[in-house]
């Protein structure tokens, strides 16, 4: 990546088009896989979820001024047990190093973590490959219909997602060595 690259904490005047960004990259996402869809993948109630969590920090990605991509972490300073709540590259910045980039910056400002933890829907090929291969998390649970995430009900499914898509998850943990990678 040979732009300027910037991680920010998110910037209230940087909200619409932070949301605006990841759910185009949520819905690319989705729909690279099971076509076009009148559904909004990834509706606003939940980035609004994440983002309000006690613990939550959300970041932007910039290159060159422009949103990049983005995560909204929540921290637990007790425990040091942190989820990766959301985590998106815009789509025109994707396969260039930017994901990469956000991930290692968020490690770097977080060097207390003894583990991260993150789910992914198990069609996100590119998700699993970066979470396992790029980034060291180690997938640890697999949620379906039978073992459904915590605090899912019966026929609902995640993230405005079908049912068949919005039902089955990979659960990852990455654990740090001595609060570092």
């Amino acid at each position: 990546m040979t732009r300027n690259f910037q991680l920010i904490i998110l910037e209230k005047s940087d909200l619409l088009e932070f949301k605006r960004e990841m759910r185009k990259a949520f819905q690319y996402g989705y729909e690279c896989e099971f076509g076009p869809t009148p559904e909004t993948i990834l509706p606003e109630r939940d980035i609004d979820q994440s983002l309000n969590a006690p613990g939550a920090i959300a970041y932007a990605a910039l290159l060159d001024s422009a949103i990049a991509g983005g995560a909204v972490v929540k921290i637990d300073p007790e425990t040091r047990h942190n989820q990766l709540e959301l985590f998106f590259v815009s789509v025109d910045c994707q396969g260039k190093g930017v994901g990469q980039a956000i991930w290692n910056e968020i490690e770097t400002r977080h060097p207390d973590t003894c583990e991260w933890e993150t789910f992914t829907p198990y069609f996100e090929k590119r998700n699993i490959h970066f979470y396992v291969n790029c980034c060291g998390f180690h997938i640890v649970e697999f949620y379906h219909p039978g073992h459904r995430l915590p605090d899912m009900k019966d026929g609902e499914s995640c993230g405005g997602m079908s049912e068949e898509a919005g039902n089955y998850f990979f659960r990852f943990v990455k654990t740090m060595k001595d609060g570092r990678r």
